[in-house]
């Protein structure tokens, strides 16, 4: 059996997965926003699972950031409370047995390329963007973490070659850098410019809903979709992945999918573009299957 987590900011949910990566069960819990409060609630989720099904040897949890190679603390997560802690030994601890802790977008695009839209594809590049953006790459089924742990954080470049409006009216990265692309492909940094623009009040989710009434929102679409191509062309031309998923709530979008592969072809650095953008397959499930399938 495999046992993962997928730590989030708001929810921490577990799975436990048959040797097959069937579903044996799941839970979902609330996400303290506290140190103890995380570590309490992960402990909680295994404990429910081996009361019923028996004792795992090792547990596989995705979660925001990255462990330092050089501290082995945890760095650059945006649930700000687990920055600078020694989370995977706290946990080892806690439970008693291995834990292997790895960047959630790093979960999300394991489970995508062991049985998910990947599948079968040589390197494949996850991409989630929700309330961040962030990526993991996976070759041969095996994750990519580079020597600084930082392999796929394409969420903290800047977007290529921005206009005049599109530097105006956008807030600072919680990183203190500005013109990241989680500024603008992000759920907030997308309401968050689309109001700086039109002096509203609205989140992602209405603007999104309101497209074809409203050509404001249209037009935000238009530029969401070709901010989130300039993006991804910087990974195709640098990695060139078989193929790129996405996972996220703004993932759901289905007007990215009938303009994204087109616009992308504009930016990238050859003559045919073989590089496919597509929908996950797993959906929320992504992350926790890939943490389970780091055991």
């Amino acid at each position: 059996m495999k046992l993962g987590i997928d730590l989030g900011g708001t929810k921490t949910e577990g799975i436990l997965l048959d040797v097959d990566g069937n579903e044996l069960i799941r839970k979902r819990i609330k996400t303290e926003k506290n140190y103890e409060g995380t570590i309490e609630g992960i402990t909680t989720i295994v404990d429910d699972f081996e009361k019923n099904f028996g004792k795992v040897s090792s547990v596989g949890i995705g979660m925001p950031g990255a462990v330092s190679t050089e501290s082995a603390l945890i760095k650059n997560a945006n649930s700000l409370w687990l920055n600078g802690r020694s989370l995977k030994k706290d946990l080892e601890k806690k439970l008693n047995r291995n834990v292997n802790l790895e960047n959630d977008a790093n979960c999300f695009a394991l489970s995508e390329a062991v049985d998910g839209a990947g599948k079968g594809k040589n390197v494949v590049f996850g991409v989630i963007i929700g309330t961040g953006v962030g990526g993991g790459i996976v070759v041969n089924k095996k994750i990519l973490t580079g020597i600084n742990s930082i392999a796929g954080e394409w969420g903290h470049i800047a977007l290529p070659n921005r206009t005049l409006d599109e530097i105006k009216n956008v807030n600072k990265c919680y990183c203190s850098h500005e013109g990241c692309l989680e500024t603008y492909i992000s759920g907030p940094g997308f309401a968050a410019s689309y109001n700086l623009r039109n002096n509203t009040n609205l989140n992602s989710h209405e603007i999104v809903n309101s497209y074809l009434n409203n050509e404001n929102s249209k037009r935000a679409l238009f530029q969401y979709v070709d901010h989130l191509a300039r993006g991804l062309s910087i990974v195709v031309n640098i990695l060139d992945p078989d193929i790129i998923v996405l996972g996220g709530g703004m993932s759901n979008i289905q007007f990215i999918y009938e303009t994204i592969n087109d616009q992308l072809k504009k930016y990238v650095f050859t003559d045919k573009c073989l590089t496919k953008i597509v929908k996950n397959i797993h959906g929320d499930s992504s992350g926790v299957r890939g943490a389970a399938w780091l055991g």
